[in-house]
């Protein structure tokens, strides 16, 4: 089954720990060269941050993209070009049960919403009916170990000009996550300051 074989990737891959800033940092280097980089809250052991390095063409390192995590003016810096701060932001953060994404700036009543899957496409869609707003997105984490989109599964809320769309982790999910975050914690991770990371 692919949950059983993303399971072992993750399990062979090289994996480096460190705890800073009240968080469990793990670096993961994959079989095939890619990079995965993980933050878990060390209260709560929920995913803060999850971001990608995939190897280039030439076989040189890749930028980081985001794949869970606040990507706001506030988290990225740049002293170049600045998005408007007043534009839908659209993030990603998820919780112990749900997937769930913030599209923040967005002020319309909750009944100009549709959320809805395409499951041919594999993925999510955020529309508004005054169409102003559209957003088509996927989930990675189902990709990863081919598991179907239930349109049973999603839901979405709106308050304080923010609209929440969860997606309901799949038992599978939440069984996986929770023997990935006891393995994590059997890692010997050094603490900032520590010089010596090996990766095991």
């Amino acid at each position: 089954m692919a949950v059983q074989r993303w399971a072992d990737t993750l399990r062979k891959a090289k994996k480096t720990a460190l705890i800073s800033d009240g968080k469990r940092k793990v670096h993961y280097l994959f079989e095939d060269g890619n990079e995965m980089a993980e933050e878990y809250d060390l209260k709560t052991d929920e995913l803060v941050l999850r971001k990608w390095r995939c190897k280039t063409a030439l076989g040189g390192q890749g930028q980081w993209t985001l794949e869970v995590g606040d990507t706001s003016p506030k988290a990225v810096t740049t002293d170049l070009i600045k998005e408007n701060s007043s534009n839908p932001l659209f993030m990603r953060k998820d919780t112990k049960t749900s997937y769930q994404w913030r599209i923040r700036n967005i002020s319309y009543p909750i009944e100009v919403y549709s959320v809805s899957i395409e499951p041919m496409e594999r993925c999510c869609v955020i529309r508004t009916s005054n169409k102003k707003y559209y957003k088509k997105f996927s989930i990675p984490d189902l990709d990863r170990c081919q598991l179907p989109l239930e349109s049973t599964a999603l839901s979405f809320t709106h308050a304080n000009n923010t609209l929440i769309v969860s997606y309901k982790k799949p038992n599978e999910i939440l069984t996986l996550e929770q023997e990935l975050v006891g393995e994590l914690k059997k890692l010997k991770g050094t603490n900032e300051g520590d010089i010596d990371c090996k990766t095991q």
